[in-house]
């Protein structure tokens, strides 16, 4: 799939001005923010920087926002601050295997690192505080002095998933911070986290097409996409957003959003047979996709009509506690692809809090004004969105980054 530098720059144009105005509007600095997307434009590079979750508009509107005390960036600020991982005295415990599924397993270490790691980063982004900047620098320096493999049963690959675009985030926002050796962490994802990532976009660990749910494609093309953000790699970018569209497995988003139904505005999810709890991770992960390819000039949110938004409009929908359509799906498993069928939707786990609804909400609604009542409906029911740390203490209640309320509102 070929990328167009030229759309990609127009469209962050357009980022730079509209976070500046927002800027600008609070604090008074019109002059030189203009100033700086100026020069910014004027030599331009090929990604975006801060460009993954957070764009620079997004960081300072939040920065601003905080310091007068505003609602809603308040209250998900607090959320932030009151959380133990974000403690500037929060010390590393690197490893130099990780172990995900099967005997052994150590991977919790990891992903309260990067947790930690991610919220210090966006403590320092947000008040300043060099004391939360040093601590993930040092989280992040520790990790990529140490980390050699990713390992374990068929979970390593979740593993090299989620927390390869996890890592990649944190290590974006600390990019250009004194001291941070972003050359050895990039050395770091693409000799431990990518080659898992290539591996399962390319055999899907041998199994049938059909037999790994959405997820599992879906964190892998967001730690290929978010890596190279990170590494300034087209190709593993451009692979991703390919994949996205075009994909042979279940996160490709004809095969993740299967069927639609027009008349209701509404997608059915792939996995909205198997539990609510996977279905609503699948939001967050194919969110955080949509939303690193727009801060990079990509329109994936809105890609094949609005295709995601109907299906989170129906995952919503149905986690309020509504009823929703449902059409038998189908697939195969194992390695000779044997017929499984799912007649239902499965209501376990419904109607669980998971922060991923506010960055829907707020692309959705605010920034592209459509109507998305059950994601607003259902964001307003979650908010103020926490993180890492404040749902649960198990993998499952650190699939996401989140603090949403904090960083997407607008």
């Amino acid at each position: 799939m070929g990328h167009d530098n030229r759309h990609r720059l127009s469209r962050r144009g357009m980022l730079k001005i509209t976070g500046g105005l927002v800027v600008a509007g609070a604090a008074g600095g019109a002059a030189t923010i203009a100033l700086t997307d100026e020069k910014a434009d004027a030599a331009p590079a090929a990604f975006a920087h801060p460009g993954m979750l957070h764009n620079a508009g997004d960081l300072n509107r939040a920065k601003v926002k905080v310091a007068a005390g505003a609602a809603p960036w308040t209250p998900g600020w607090q959320k932030l601050t009151a959380n133990g991982l974000s403690a500037a005295t929060w010390k590393a415990s690197p490893r130099d295997v990780i172990i995900r599924g099967g005997a052994g397993q150590n991977y919790p270490t990891l992903y309260r690192d990067i947790h930690a790691a991610y919220q210090n980063a966006l403590r320092w982004r947000i008040s300043g505080s060099a004391a939360h900047g040093d601590t993930a620098r040092d989280i992040l320096n520790a990790w990529s002095a140490t980390l050699t493999q990713v390992t374990g049963n068929a979970d390593r690959f979740l593993a090299a998933g989620i927390y390869g675009y996890q890592f990649a985030n944190a290590a974006e926002l600390m990019r250009g911070y004194a001291g941070f050796d972003l050359d050895r962490f990039k050395t770091m994802l693409l000799n431990v986290f990518y080659p898992l990532n290539d591996d399962f976009l390319k055999n899907h660990n041998g199994a049938c097409i059909t037999n790994y749910w959405a997820n599992w494609d879906l964190c892998t093309m967001a730690s290929v996409m978010a890596i190279g953000i990170l590494c300034d790699d087209k190709a593993k970018y451009d692979r991703a957003v390919d994949y996205f569209k075009n994909g042979t497995g279940n996160g490709a988003i004809k095969k993740a959003v299967p069927f639609v139904y027009d008349g209701e505005g509404l997608a059915q999810w792939q996995e909205s047979g198997r539990d609510q709890g996977h279905t609503v991770m699948g939001m967050g992960l194919m969110g955080a996709i949509c939303e690193m390819a727009w801060n990079q000039g990509d329109d994936l949110y809105g890609y094949d009509g609005n295709r995601f938004m109907k299906a989170a409009q129906y995952v919503a929908k149905y986690n309020l506690g509504q009823e929703v359509p449902f059409t038998k799906y189908t697939w195969g498993t194992g390695t000779n692809c044997a017929y499984r069928e799912q007649t239902v939707i499965s209501d376990a786990g419904r109607g669980q809090a998971r922060p991923v609804w506010d960055l829907l909400h707020f692309h959705y609604a605010r920034r592209r004004r459509l109507s998305v009542p059950y994601i607003t409906a259902l964001a307003e029911k979650v908010r103020p969105e926490g993180g890492g740390g404040d749902y649960g203490p198990n993998s499952g209640g650190f699939d996401q980054l989140g603090f949403g309320t904090l960083l997407y509102a607008k």
